[in-house]
This record gives C-alpha cells, sequence and structure tokens, in this order.
C-alpha cells in the first residue's frame, strides 16, 4: 500500500502527531506515506507529465523524517483552503486540459485530481481538515478513491464527531491568556472584550469563557441585544471588588438586527474572513455605558504552539486507527469520538448535518452566559 495524507484549511495543534502516528503505524505494515504538501492545492497543481518539476509538491513520510514533529504545532505539509472541484479560471493551472466548467464562474478540476493519485501511485487517501476538506475527500470516495478521514477543527464543529483535532488546545490557550488579560481589565477598571475564533459554532468562546469564568459570553448562534448586554457588564463591574467585567465574543457573533462582519474575497468554500466583531462590541459598549474597553482579539494565538496532551493523545490515535482500518479492507470512513469512544461514520457525515451549541440546553440565552448544572452522563465536553 502507498497512503496520501493531506491537511487543508487552518493550521491546529495536532496535525504533527496525527500525521506521525500515521507513518509510524503504515511503516509498522510495510507501507509507504507520500504527504501532498499545502492540502488540496497539493494535487491540484501536481504535473503528472512533469514528475521532476512537481517534486516539491510531494513529501516521502518515513519513521526518521517525523521523529520530532510531534513536539510541534502547525503542520509540516503546510495547508491551503483549496477546493479541487470549485476552481477560478485563473487558478486553474495550465496543464489541467479536463476541468469542467460549473456554470458559475468555478471549475470542477476532479478528473484531474484523480489522475495525479494514480500517478503518484496512491493507493488510499488520509485527508485531515474541517467539514470543507473532508467534504471534498467524500467526494473523491464517490468517484472511487479509497479514503479514511480524520477531523479536525478548534471549532470543534464537525457533524458526526464530539472531538476535532485542535479543540483542547484552542481552549487551553484561550483560558491562560483569557486569565492573562485580567490583570490588565482590572489595573484599569474597564471592561474587557475578548473575541474569539468561532465562525458558525460559539463552542469555543462557550468553554473558553465558562472555563475562564468570564462574566458574559456571545455566540455564534444567537444574536444578542448589545443594551442588555452594556447593562450587564456594568452590573459586572460594581460587584467585581476589582471594579472590572470581561465578556468573550465568537468573531462569527452579530447584534441583533445586525450582521456577521465580513472581509475580503471568499475562498473556494465561499467563506470570507472573520473578525472585527470584537472591536465593534467594544466601542457600542463604551458608547452606551462611558466606561473605557479592553479589545482584545486572540486570533491566531489560539492555535499557535504545541498540541496539548489530549490534543496528542486523539490525533495520534485518529492517525493510527484509520491506517489500522485500511489494513482491514475498510474505507470511506471518518474518524470520530462519541460518547467518549473512537468509532467511525461515513465519511460524508460531515455534510449530512450541522454541529451547533445546544442553546436550550447549554446557555442561557437571557443572561448570555454558559448554563452547565447536569453533566452526569454527558461527554467529556457536553457536545
Amino acid at each position: 500500500m502507498r497512503i496520501g495524507i493531506l491537511t487543508g484549511g487552518g493550521d491546529v495543534p495536532g496535525l504533527n502527531p496525527c500525521i506521525k502516528a500515521v507513518t509510524r503505524r503504515a511503516e509498522d505494515l510495510g507501507w509507504e506515506v507520500v504527504g501532498f504538501r499545502r492540502g488540496w492545492a497539493g494535487p491540484l497543481n501536481y504535473n503528472p507529465d512533469d514528475k521532476e518539476g512537481s517534486a516539491s509538491l510531494l513529501m516521502p513520510l518515513t519513521g526518521p523524517l517525523v521523529r520530532t514533529i510531534d513536539r510541534t504545532g502547525g503542520t509540516i505539509l503546510h495547508t491551503s483552503r483549496t477546493k479541487p472541484s470549485r476552481v477560478k479560471k485563473t487558478d486553474i493551472p495550465p496543464f489541467v486540459k479536463d476541468a469542467v466548467d460549473n456554470g458559475d464562474g468555478t471549475f470542477d478540476c476532479t478528473a484531474h485530481v484523480l489522475k495525479v493519485m494514480e500517478s503518484v501511485g496512491i493507493d488510499a487517501l488520509i485527508p485531515i481538515g474541517g467539514d470543507d476538506t473532508l467534504s471534498y475527500g467524500a467526494r473523491l470516495h464517490r468517484e472511487g478513491m479509497r479514503t479514511m478521514s480524520i477531523p479536525k477543527t478548534m471549532d470543534n464543529d464537525v457533524f458526526g464527531t464530539d472531538y476535532c483535532i485542535g479543540f483542547s488546545t484552542a481552549v487551553t490557550r484561550s483560558v491562560d491568556l483569557i486569565t492573562g488579560l485580567r490583570t490588565s481589565a482590572g489595573s484599569h477598571e474597564r471592561i474587557a472584550v475578548i473575541e474569539l475564533f468561532g465562525r458558525n459554532s460559539g463552542e469555543t468562546s462557550l468553554i473558553s469563557g465558562y472555563l475562564a469564568d468570564v462574566d458574559r459570553v456571545l455566540i455564534a448562534e444567537l444574536p444578542f441585544d448589545v443594551n442588555r448586554l452594556a447593562a450587564q457588564l456594568v452590573e459586572d463591574r460594581k460587584a467585581n471588588p476589582s471594579n472590572y467585567a470581561m465578556v468573550c465574543v465568537s468573531e462569527g457573533a452579530q447584534m441583533q438586527g445586525g450582521e456577521i462582519i465580513e472581509r475580503g474575497e471568499a475562498d473556494a468554500y465561499g467563506h470570507r474572513k472573520l473578525g472585527g466583531v470584537g472591536q465593534l462590541l467594544g466601542d457600542e459598549i463604551k458608547r452606551i455605558t462611558g466606561v473605557n474597553i479592553i479589545s482584545q482579539t486572540l486570533g491566531y494565538m489560539m492555535r499557535a504552539g504545541a498540541p496539548d496532551a489530549l490534543d496528542q493523545m486523539v490525533a495520534k490515535s485518529y492517525g493510527t486507527m484509520a491506517v489500522q482500518l485500511l489494513a482491514e479492507g475498510e474505507h470511506g470512513r471518518m474518524m470520530a469520538l462519541q460518547q467518549g469512544k473512537y468509532t467511525t461514520v461515513p465519511g460524508d457525515t460531515c455534510v449530512q448535518g450541522e454541529k451547533r451549541v445546544d442553546i436550550d440546553a447549554f446557555y442561557d440565552a437571557q443572561n448570555y452566559r454558559p448554563r452547565i448544572a447536569r453533566v452526569q452522563g454527558m461527554p467529556m465536553f457536553m457536545y
């Protein structure tokens, strides 16, 4: 067997341990592992008729090469937000002659990707990514390619699994940074507004705010009333002996009657960059209350650095399981954790639904706070 592996979408801590686990288990079986660089952009830009010129897009993976990569964050294979089934005409490599016009200004280059897999000798492919990356892996499986998908995203919002690689470390980083920010907020007697990643799911903001014990938490699933929030934060500040208050907000959150703040061009999956709701919120709170604000976007610091122990464990377990299942003749599956147990679901499960915060069960929508009173019998992260 010759296994291909790639990482797509945003980087998260845990990708390198997963790559290492895949490589080591494959070598135990006497198999080869080849990494495609830059996510789906790797096979898209690989020219089967110029293997020497395309060599930089491949990375043969061996035990010695991956020996220490699990000690660092990010991905040695690099990443991108490329979707070969939706490529702008200007981005189609000149040697790709079989792109199919989608009729909306984009082209489907899947036939080329399949030719690349055959040319490189890939018997099975392991994509690691969020629902966007994995949805294209599911497309390749429908076209006859053996795949094993591994979910990762610090938003923890891939449908079909309770846990995605990167979530624990993102929460750990956020809690540490929020706690550190208390010194400045208290010293200056301000209201601190902390913006966290979270496009459609507010789970990262909710759990980080819950563990850091901030006063209020805003999530992407529910528009908020800024006037009610401002009044609550004023009371929180008064009740604090150090005379400050803190609120966390998902980058995808929006005010009632407002819009999600986006900028720039949409990527291949139709997503524009988010960010700015924290600054807008801070400005509004100051206008309403007159209290000075500390506005802090955690951004890439949430996904920076080495993975924590939980992300190490899950990443290595997912990687090992994916290879082992291939050895047992399975394919077209996505690795998953459900109710605290490792399992698999069909590879296209990620596009069969949405994973969002259960507001009725875990969120006080009137007071903008986590509402976690009952945990017996629940999974570790309660979702």
